[in-house]
Protein backbone atom coordinates (compact mmCIF):
# COMPACT_ATOMS: atom_id res chain seq x y z
CA UNK A 1 0.00 0.00 0.00
CA UNK A 2 1.04 3.16 -0.81
CA UNK A 3 2.25 6.16 1.75
CA UNK A 4 -0.81 8.36 0.57
CA UNK A 5 -2.72 5.70 0.51
CA UNK A 6 -2.67 5.62 4.40
CA UNK A 7 -3.00 9.50 4.74
CA UNK A 8 -6.71 10.35 5.84
CA UNK A 9 -7.55 13.40 3.42
CA UNK A 10 -9.82 15.25 5.53
CA UNK A 11 -10.91 15.48 9.54
CA UNK A 12 -14.69 14.78 9.45
CA UNK A 13 -16.83 17.51 10.73
CA UNK A 14 -19.45 14.97 12.58
CA UNK A 15 -19.02 13.79 16.05
CA UNK A 16 -18.61 10.18 16.93
CA UNK A 17 -21.57 7.75 16.64
CA UNK A 18 -23.54 8.34 20.20
CA UNK A 19 -21.51 11.37 21.14
CA UNK A 20 -23.60 14.07 22.60
CA UNK A 21 -23.90 17.53 20.31
CA UNK A 22 -21.44 19.77 21.06
CA UNK A 23 -22.73 22.08 24.28
CA UNK A 24 -20.92 25.03 26.00
CA UNK A 25 -21.26 26.94 29.31
CA UNK A 26 -20.57 30.04 29.43
CA UNK A 27 -22.85 31.45 31.73
CA UNK A 28 -25.50 29.61 33.90
CA UNK A 29 -28.55 30.17 31.84
CA UNK A 30 -27.07 28.23 29.24
CA UNK A 31 -28.20 25.15 31.04
CA UNK A 32 -31.79 24.47 32.21
CA UNK A 33 -33.42 23.36 35.41
CA UNK A 34 -33.48 19.99 35.11
CA UNK A 35 -29.66 19.65 34.24
CA UNK A 36 -28.33 22.10 37.01
CA UNK A 37 -30.48 19.03 38.92
CA UNK A 38 -28.51 16.15 37.32
CA UNK A 39 -25.05 18.08 37.60
CA UNK A 40 -25.87 18.52 41.57
CA UNK A 41 -27.04 14.90 41.75
CA UNK A 42 -23.61 13.35 39.43
CA UNK A 43 -21.35 16.08 41.95
CA UNK A 44 -22.70 14.40 45.20
CA UNK A 45 -22.17 10.55 42.72
CA UNK A 46 -18.81 11.35 42.12
CA UNK A 47 -17.66 13.24 45.25
CA UNK A 48 -18.86 10.06 47.14
CA UNK A 49 -16.61 7.90 45.37
CA UNK A 50 -13.51 10.29 45.61
CA UNK A 51 -14.45 10.53 49.71
CA UNK A 52 -14.00 6.48 49.41
CA UNK A 53 -10.94 6.37 47.56
CA UNK A 54 -12.69 4.23 44.64
CA UNK A 55 -11.48 5.54 40.66
CA UNK A 56 -13.83 7.08 39.07
CA UNK A 57 -12.53 7.42 35.15
CA UNK A 58 -14.81 8.08 32.85
CA UNK A 59 -13.05 10.78 30.71
CA UNK A 60 -9.56 8.33 30.19
CA UNK A 61 -7.87 9.46 26.82
CA UNK A 62 -9.90 13.20 26.84
CA UNK A 63 -7.76 15.96 26.73
CA UNK A 64 -9.06 19.34 28.55
CA UNK A 65 -7.34 22.63 27.41
CA UNK A 66 -7.37 25.20 29.90
CA UNK A 67 -6.75 29.05 28.75
CA UNK A 68 -5.59 31.76 31.48
CA UNK A 69 -5.61 35.14 30.55
CA UNK A 70 -6.38 35.77 34.71
CA UNK A 71 -4.37 34.21 37.15
CA UNK A 72 -5.65 31.85 39.27
CA UNK A 73 -5.35 29.49 42.06
CA UNK A 74 -8.93 27.07 42.66
CA UNK A 75 -9.35 27.49 39.28
CA UNK A 76 -6.61 26.05 37.87
CA UNK A 77 -6.35 23.57 40.45
CA UNK A 78 -10.24 22.08 40.46
CA UNK A 79 -10.24 22.02 36.89
CA UNK A 80 -6.44 19.90 36.47
CA UNK A 81 -6.81 18.24 39.33
CA UNK A 82 -10.44 16.81 38.13
CA UNK A 83 -9.23 16.21 35.30
CA UNK A 84 -6.65 13.71 36.25
CA UNK A 85 -9.41 12.13 38.34
CA UNK A 86 -11.78 11.22 35.60
CA UNK A 87 -8.75 9.53 33.90
CA UNK A 88 -8.20 12.22 31.83
CA UNK A 89 -5.32 14.53 30.90
CA UNK A 90 -4.98 18.47 30.72
CA UNK A 91 -3.00 21.34 28.42
CA UNK A 92 -2.45 24.25 30.25
CA UNK A 93 -1.97 27.83 28.54
CA UNK A 94 -1.40 31.32 29.19
CA UNK A 95 -1.16 34.23 27.18
CA UNK A 96 2.45 34.24 27.47
CA UNK A 97 2.90 30.68 26.36
CA UNK A 98 0.18 30.47 23.51
CA UNK A 99 -0.72 33.00 20.67
CA UNK A 100 -3.43 33.79 22.41
CA UNK A 101 -1.84 36.72 23.59
CA UNK A 102 0.06 37.36 20.44
CA UNK A 103 -1.54 38.31 17.19
CA UNK A 104 -3.49 35.12 16.53
CA UNK A 105 -7.11 36.14 15.99
CA UNK A 106 -9.33 33.87 19.12
CA UNK A 107 -11.03 32.42 16.16
CA UNK A 108 -8.00 30.88 14.46
CA UNK A 109 -6.94 29.65 18.12
CA UNK A 110 -10.36 27.96 18.38
CA UNK A 111 -10.00 25.95 15.26
CA UNK A 112 -7.20 24.59 15.88
CA UNK A 113 -7.07 24.46 19.73
CA UNK A 114 -10.13 22.12 19.27
CA UNK A 115 -9.15 19.92 17.18
CA UNK A 116 -6.73 18.52 19.25
CA UNK A 117 -8.21 18.56 22.65
CA UNK A 118 -11.83 17.73 23.80
CA UNK A 119 -12.85 20.09 26.22
CA UNK A 120 -11.61 23.66 26.75
CA UNK A 121 -11.73 25.36 29.68
CA UNK A 122 -11.13 29.59 29.44
CA UNK A 123 -10.23 32.03 32.18
CA UNK A 124 -10.14 35.39 30.96
CA UNK A 125 -11.53 38.91 31.13
CA UNK A 126 -14.80 39.99 28.20
CA UNK A 127 -17.58 37.65 27.77
CA UNK A 128 -17.42 38.16 24.26
CA UNK A 129 -13.96 36.55 23.74
CA UNK A 130 -15.02 33.62 24.95
CA UNK A 131 -18.34 33.70 23.24
CA UNK A 132 -16.08 34.24 20.20
CA UNK A 133 -13.72 31.35 21.04
CA UNK A 134 -16.71 29.44 21.76
CA UNK A 135 -18.72 29.95 18.30
CA UNK A 136 -15.23 28.89 16.42
CA UNK A 137 -14.61 25.70 18.66
CA UNK A 138 -16.09 22.07 17.74
CA UNK A 139 -15.64 20.74 21.14
CA UNK A 140 -17.33 22.13 24.13
CA UNK A 141 -16.04 25.10 25.61
CA UNK A 142 -16.30 26.28 29.54
CA UNK A 143 -16.51 29.23 31.20
CA UNK A 144 -13.72 29.57 33.71
CA UNK A 145 -14.52 33.05 35.18
CA UNK A 146 -14.95 36.04 33.05
CA UNK A 147 -15.75 39.82 33.89
CA UNK A 148 -19.50 39.49 33.51
CA UNK A 149 -20.15 35.59 34.67
CA UNK A 150 -18.88 32.72 36.77
CA UNK A 151 -20.80 29.91 36.50
CA UNK A 152 -18.71 27.09 37.67
CA UNK A 153 -18.17 29.33 40.99
CA UNK A 154 -22.27 29.40 41.29
CA UNK A 155 -22.72 25.80 40.75
CA UNK A 156 -20.42 25.14 43.64
CA UNK A 157 -21.98 26.98 46.29
CA UNK A 158 -25.70 25.87 45.30
CA UNK A 159 -24.15 22.26 45.34
CA UNK A 160 -22.58 23.59 48.78
CA UNK A 161 -25.70 24.74 50.18
CA UNK A 162 -27.61 21.88 49.21
CA UNK A 163 -24.82 18.99 51.27
CA UNK A 164 -25.67 21.37 54.10
CA UNK A 165 -28.96 22.42 54.08
CA UNK A 166 -31.34 20.16 51.52
CA UNK A 167 -32.87 21.81 48.45
CA UNK A 168 -32.12 25.68 47.24
CA UNK A 169 -35.78 26.13 46.06
CA UNK A 170 -37.66 28.70 48.00
CA UNK A 171 -34.65 30.06 50.03
CA UNK A 172 -33.17 33.10 50.53
CA UNK A 173 -29.58 34.44 49.81
CA UNK A 174 -28.35 37.63 50.37
CA UNK A 175 -25.80 38.75 48.04
CA UNK A 176 -23.72 42.24 50.04
CA UNK A 177 -21.12 43.99 47.63
CA UNK A 178 -20.27 44.39 44.49
CA UNK A 179 -22.44 44.04 41.39
CA UNK A 180 -20.05 42.01 39.54
CA UNK A 181 -19.72 38.36 37.60
CA UNK A 182 -20.88 36.83 40.85
CA UNK A 183 -24.01 38.75 41.24
CA UNK A 184 -24.82 38.45 37.79
CA UNK A 185 -24.93 34.66 38.20
CA UNK A 186 -26.99 34.43 41.12
CA UNK A 187 -29.26 36.12 39.31
CA UNK A 188 -29.46 34.01 36.96
CA UNK A 189 -29.27 30.94 39.37
CA UNK A 190 -32.41 32.60 41.17
CA UNK A 191 -34.33 32.53 38.06
CA UNK A 192 -33.94 28.99 37.05
CA UNK A 193 -33.46 27.27 40.41
CA UNK A 194 -36.37 28.97 42.21
CA UNK A 195 -35.30 30.84 45.23
CA UNK A 196 -35.25 34.20 46.63
CA UNK A 197 -31.85 36.41 45.74
CA UNK A 198 -31.38 39.77 47.69
CA UNK A 199 -28.96 41.86 46.45
CA UNK A 200 -26.92 45.01 48.42
CA UNK A 201 -24.54 47.15 46.83
CA UNK A 202 -23.31 50.81 47.29
CA UNK A 203 -24.53 53.71 45.06
CA UNK A 204 -22.21 52.93 41.26
CA UNK A 205 -21.75 49.44 41.50
CA UNK A 206 -25.28 47.55 40.96
CA UNK A 207 -25.46 44.62 39.22
CA UNK A 208 -26.06 45.38 35.57
CA UNK A 209 -29.52 43.74 35.03
CA UNK A 210 -29.44 43.94 31.21
CA UNK A 211 -25.92 41.97 31.01
CA UNK A 212 -27.34 39.29 34.06
CA UNK A 213 -30.99 39.50 32.48
CA UNK A 214 -31.92 35.88 32.87
CA UNK A 215 -35.66 34.79 31.10
CA UNK A 216 -38.87 35.91 33.13
CA UNK A 217 -39.83 31.88 31.83
CA UNK A 218 -36.68 30.33 33.48
CA UNK A 219 -38.56 29.45 37.05
CA UNK A 220 -40.11 31.34 40.18
CA UNK A 221 -37.49 32.46 42.25
CA UNK A 222 -37.09 36.18 42.96
CA UNK A 223 -34.96 39.36 42.29
CA UNK A 224 -34.73 42.50 44.80
CA UNK A 225 -32.42 44.93 45.30
CA UNK A 226 -31.36 46.73 49.28
CA UNK A 227 -29.72 49.86 50.10
CA UNK A 228 -29.33 48.87 53.78
CA UNK A 229 -27.27 45.32 53.66
CA UNK A 230 -28.20 44.53 57.02
CA UNK A 231 -31.84 44.38 55.55
CA UNK A 232 -30.96 42.24 53.08
CA UNK A 233 -29.61 40.03 55.58
CA UNK A 234 -32.46 39.46 57.69
CA UNK A 235 -33.78 36.17 57.63
CA UNK A 236 -31.55 34.98 55.04
CA UNK A 237 -30.65 31.16 54.72
CA UNK A 238 -27.53 31.93 52.76
CA UNK A 239 -25.26 35.30 53.05
CA UNK A 240 -22.37 35.42 50.22
CA UNK A 241 -20.14 38.20 48.92
CA UNK A 242 -16.64 38.41 47.28
CA UNK A 243 -13.69 40.70 47.44
CA UNK A 244 -14.65 44.73 46.42
CA UNK A 245 -12.43 45.15 43.85
CA UNK A 246 -12.10 42.14 41.73
CA UNK A 247 -9.27 41.48 38.73
CA UNK A 248 -8.83 44.07 36.32
CA UNK A 249 -10.44 46.87 39.02
CA UNK A 250 -6.84 47.30 40.59
CA UNK A 251 -6.76 50.98 39.42
CA UNK A 252 -10.81 51.30 41.28
CA UNK A 253 -9.26 50.43 44.45
CA UNK A 254 -8.56 53.05 46.57
CA UNK A 255 -12.29 54.68 45.96
CA UNK A 256 -13.94 50.92 46.40
CA UNK A 257 -12.22 50.17 50.01
CA UNK A 258 -14.08 54.16 51.08
CA UNK A 259 -17.59 52.57 49.09
CA UNK A 260 -17.83 49.55 50.43
CA UNK A 261 -16.97 50.48 53.79
CA UNK A 262 -20.59 49.64 55.60
CA UNK A 263 -20.86 46.71 52.85
CA UNK A 264 -18.24 44.36 55.18
CA UNK A 265 -20.22 40.81 56.00
CA UNK A 266 -20.00 41.53 60.13
CA UNK A 267 -21.37 39.54 63.26
CA UNK A 268 -24.32 41.79 62.97
CA UNK A 269 -25.49 40.75 59.06
CA UNK A 270 -24.99 37.10 60.64
CA UNK A 271 -27.16 37.98 63.69
CA UNK A 272 -29.95 38.95 61.69
CA UNK A 273 -30.04 35.89 59.21
CA UNK A 274 -31.74 33.16 59.84
CA UNK A 275 -30.40 31.36 63.11
CA UNK A 276 -29.32 28.35 60.85
CA UNK A 277 -27.74 30.56 57.98
CA UNK A 278 -24.61 29.75 56.12
CA UNK A 279 -21.61 31.97 55.08
CA UNK A 280 -19.73 31.75 51.69
CA UNK A 281 -17.38 33.81 50.17
CA UNK A 282 -15.66 32.44 46.61
CA UNK A 283 -12.57 33.05 47.85
CA UNK A 284 -9.36 34.40 47.87
CA UNK A 285 -10.87 36.82 50.88
CA UNK A 286 -9.50 39.62 52.56
CA UNK A 287 -10.40 39.20 56.37
CA UNK A 288 -11.05 42.75 57.73
CA UNK A 289 -12.68 44.17 54.14
CA UNK A 290 -15.65 42.32 52.66
CA UNK A 291 -15.55 39.82 55.10
CA UNK A 292 -15.07 40.16 59.03
CA UNK A 293 -12.31 37.65 60.50
CA UNK A 294 -14.83 36.29 62.99
CA UNK A 295 -17.23 35.57 59.93
CA UNK A 296 -15.11 33.62 57.83
CA UNK A 297 -13.27 31.40 60.32
CA UNK A 298 -16.83 31.15 62.44
CA UNK A 299 -19.33 28.29 62.72
CA UNK A 300 -21.10 29.62 60.18
CA UNK A 301 -18.93 29.67 57.30
CA UNK A 302 -18.47 26.59 54.66
CA UNK A 303 -15.98 28.31 52.49
CA UNK A 304 -13.29 25.54 52.61
CA UNK A 305 -16.09 23.21 51.33
CA UNK A 306 -17.20 25.09 48.94
CA UNK A 307 -13.91 25.58 47.79
CA UNK A 308 -13.49 21.85 47.28
CA UNK A 309 -16.63 21.81 45.57
CA UNK A 310 -15.39 23.66 42.50
CA UNK A 311 -13.84 20.44 41.41
CA UNK A 312 -16.75 18.19 42.46
CA UNK A 313 -19.01 20.16 40.08
CA UNK A 314 -16.92 20.83 37.71
CA UNK A 315 -16.28 16.96 36.90
CA UNK A 316 -19.77 16.53 36.67
CA UNK A 317 -19.82 19.74 34.28
CA UNK A 318 -17.06 18.15 32.06
CA UNK A 319 -18.61 14.57 32.11
CA UNK A 320 -21.88 16.00 30.83
CA UNK A 321 -20.22 18.10 28.40
CA UNK A 322 -18.61 14.84 26.96
CA UNK A 323 -20.62 12.34 27.34
CA UNK A 324 -24.09 13.40 28.51
CA UNK A 325 -26.78 11.88 31.48
CA UNK A 326 -25.47 8.94 32.64
CA UNK A 327 -27.52 6.54 34.78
Amino acid sequence: MSTNALITTGIPSTLPKGAPPVRHFLQFSDFTTDEHMYLMERAAFIKKKFKAFEKHHSLVDRTLAMIFEKASTRTRVSFEAGMYQLGGSVVHLTTGDSQLGRAEPIEDSAKVISRMTDIVMIRTYEQAKLERFAAHSRVPVINGLTNEFHPCQILADIFTYIEHRGPIAGKTVAWVGDGNNMANTWLQAAALLGFHLRVSTPSGYEVNEKTAAAPTSMGSGSYKTYEDPLQACAGADLVTTDVWTSMGFEAENEARLKAFAAWRVDRAMMAVAAPDALFMHCLPAHRGEEVEAEVIDGPQSVVWDEAENRMHVQKALMEYLLLGKLS
